[in-house]
């Protein structure tokens, strides 16, 4: 199989096959990544190793995603607001995101047994932070949000949801 020198591309015979994100969190077998790609299902995105630099991109922006829309579900229950008109409120905006529509709800509810596990999303940011290490790029939110998800993985967390965050503001 195609391997990459970050360990993206996944195990089947097609050496155009790279592991690229998908919104669904549901991961493939191939080393447990979330979906596969070939150059036919989508635009080039660049040169060789491009699919595995998106998918990098893709986990830094929703680690901080993720942590905002915990800091903010866990400053509005400490306000003392109904979650439920929160969300149908501010999803409509610019805060709106697929993980605040399909995670804001169990995350206030603090059920974290689905998605993408925490123990994955620490893999992919520790590849991600030694690529902005190479590329002289700073990843100041990501490698505090990677220490956060090193905090739930101590309290037993590594197979929780990547929406897990959350957990650290409800119980601190």
């Amino acid at each position: 199989t195609g391997r990459s020198r970050d360990g993206f591309f996944g195990g089947g015979s097609d050496r155009r096959q790279a592991c690229a994100p998908q919104a669904s969190g549901r991961p493939s077998p191939a080393r447990a990544t979330n979906t596969r790609v070939t150059s036919e299902s989508g635009p080039r995105l660049g040169g060789a190793g491009a699919g595995q630099t998106t998918k990098m991109v893709n986990q830094i922006c929703i680690a901080g995603l993720i942590q905002g829309l915990s800091e903010g579900i866990a400053f509005a229950q400490r306000a003392g607001l109904d979650i439920d008109a929160v969300v149908d409120t501010i999803s409509k905006g610019a805060a709106g995101s697929w993980q605040m529509e399909n995670r804001a709800r169990t995350m206030a509810a603090g059920e974290f047994d689905f998605g993408f596990a925490v123990e994955w999303m620490r893999k992919d940011l520790a590849i991600a932070l030694a690529e902005g290490d190479r590329l002289g790029a700073q990843l100041p939110v990501t490698a505090l949000v990677d220490q956060f998800y090193r905090r739930v993985i101590e309290r037993g967390g590594s197979r929780w949801d990547t929406s897990s965050l959350v957990q650290l503001l409800q119980q601190p």
